[in-house]
Parts: C-alpha cells; structure tokens; sequence
C-alpha cells in the first residue's frame, strides 16, 4: 500500500478522535482512551503545533489510492532544541501487522533528514510495544533510557546524524 502523510486541520477531528477514542490504539500510549473533552483540547494544541512548523508537526497517515484515514504520524520539534523533533505514530487496529508502521517511520525520517536545522530524532515507546522497538530499530534508532513519563514506563530511543 502506497501511504500519503498530509498535515490535519481544523476539519479532520473526527479521524484524530478515531485514534485516541480508541483503547486498543491508546494501550501503548496512554493506557486509556482519551475522553471528547480532552481531545478536543489535545486537538487545538496539535494545530496550533502544526502552523509553528510547516514541514514538521503531525500528519494524517492515508491510503495514496483511495484517500482512506489510516493513523496519525508525528514529527514534532522539540520547543526547547530546534535541532530535536520527536517521531511517533499511531495506527487503527485495522491496519495493525501491514508494514504500515515501518512505512511511516522510513517517510518521517526522510522528511527529518530533509529540515536541515534537525540533527536528532527521539521516539518514546512503551518498553513492553515490542512492535514499535523493532520498527524503529530497523530505522536506525538505538535506545537510550528507560524512565517513566507522567507515572507511566517509557523507552527512549533516538536517532542522530
């Protein structure tokens, strides 16, 4: 399957909502769904991240030939390092185990080798997504550090060039 990353805007909450809303997706991430009400607020700062960098921020990942919504991608720039941006994906279940996730890591590190003001990409996963390690592996990422983010596990990897 031929992947398309587009940006999202105002018009496209209802696919990020998909996402988040739903606990298989959000096991790894949050360990919960996430409510209406906080998405919506998630979803106004993804936008407001989205205008600060036009290359970089979050983009909705689609099926090229029929425009299908297929999961979001993340390419976020660190607010304090302007040479760090953060690389992530989440994927509906029904497209889980199609290579997608390593589709979307190639297409996201191609796009941060392309910003020249980036020299480092860190991904943070949940130690037990054994999935996402070895996708991001494959990329090039080495892990750093295991430490726990707002109370919840998390693995550090990241990528430098």
């Amino acid at each position: 399957m031929h992947l398309l990353l587009e940006k999202f805007s105002p018009q496209d909450f209802a696919d990020y909502f998909r996402l988040v809303g739903d606990a298989q997706v959000m096991a790894m991430i949050a360990e919960r769904a996430i409510p209406v009400d906080e998405a919506t607020r998630d979803y106004q700062q993804l936008l407001l991240s989205d205008a600060a960098h036009p290359d970089a921020g979050y983009f909705r990942i689609l099926n090229a030939e029929s425009g299908e919504f297929i999961g979001l991608g993340k390419l976020e720039i660190a607010a304090d390092r302007e040479d760090t941006a953060e690389l992530g994906y989440m994927i509906l279940p029904a497209f889980w185990g199609k290579g997608i996730a390593s589709q979307v890591a190639r297409l996201l590190v191609a796009k941060a080798h392309a910003l020249p003001s980036l020299r480092r990409l860190v991904a943070i996963i949940d130690p037990d997504n054994l999935p996402s390690r070895k996708v991001l592996i494959n990329n090039g990422f080495v892990s750093r550090e295991f430490k726990t983010f707002d109370g919840l596990p998390g693995e550090v990897l990241d990528l430098t060039w």
